[in-house]
């Protein structure tokens, strides 16, 4: 991460094995400070309300309150916490609740430990994330269900350069990665992000990357 400052992060999963696998997988990671966990949402919110947690990981088949209502009333009242979906399900109507509730990133349980990691840090960066098996969903969401207009392609007056960082956002790269991509400063990057945003009239890198495969910019 581009920060020093270490995270809260939250667990959420109501398997004990698998909450103890998470929080393993997490021990080590550079930029985590504590680690909270959770069997339920009733009581990740509970957690949420008397602690300072900067992401949450979480599972969608909880008992009682699913993962889909909790991230709803998490981000209603928070919206700076980011939430990460973490869960075996990938029916269309489940990711797109997810996405529509204010999830930041959606994986499958399958995704490698590492490769966690890296979309955790990614999305404490600002950065969304959407498992490969779930792309023809979201980009399908993209062209029937979200209702941005669609003006001609040259009508954002983007730039070769802005065009290229708007290409990365939506395959899900973080400030940092964008700038050793493109061998460019974070200082440089964030601008153009912001340029960006400005540009589409969209208020954050989510909304840059859904906008941008509707309307075919990328």
């Amino acid at each position: 991460m581009s920060e020093n400052i270490k995270k809260n992060i939250l667990i959420v999963e109501d398997h004990e094995l698998t909450r103890f696998g998470l929080k393993t997988t997490f021990e080590d990671a550079e930029f985590v400070n504590n680690i909270y966990e959770a069997e339920s949402a009733e009581k990740s919110i509970e957690i949420i309300n008397n602690n300072q947690i900067d992401l949450v990981i979480m599972d969608l088949g909880l008992p009682k309150m699913n993962g889909i209502e909790a991230t709803k009333i998490i981000k209603t009242n928070n919206n700076d916490i980011k939430i990460v979906i973490l869960t075996s399900h990938n029916q269309e109507k489940e990711v797109l609740d997810s996405l529509k509730a204010g999830a930041n990133a959606y994986c499958s349980k399958e995704i490698n430990p590492s490769r966690l990691i890296e979309v955790v840090s990614s999305v404490l960066e600002g950065a969304a994330w959407f498992d490969p098996s779930i792309a023809d969903i979201v980009l399908k969401a993209t062209t029937e269900n979200i209702d941005v207009d669609i003006p001609n392609k040259n009508d954002y007056n983007l730039t070769t350069r802005e065009t290229q960082i708007l290409k990365l956002i939506t395959m899900g790269y973080s400030n940092n990665e964008i700038a050793k991509e493109l061998f460019v400063s974070i200082n440089t990057t964030k601008a153009h992000v912001a340029n960006i945003l400005q540009k589409l009239e969209v208020e954050d890198r989510l909304q840059a990357a859904l906008k941008a495969l509707k309307n075919k910019i990328v």
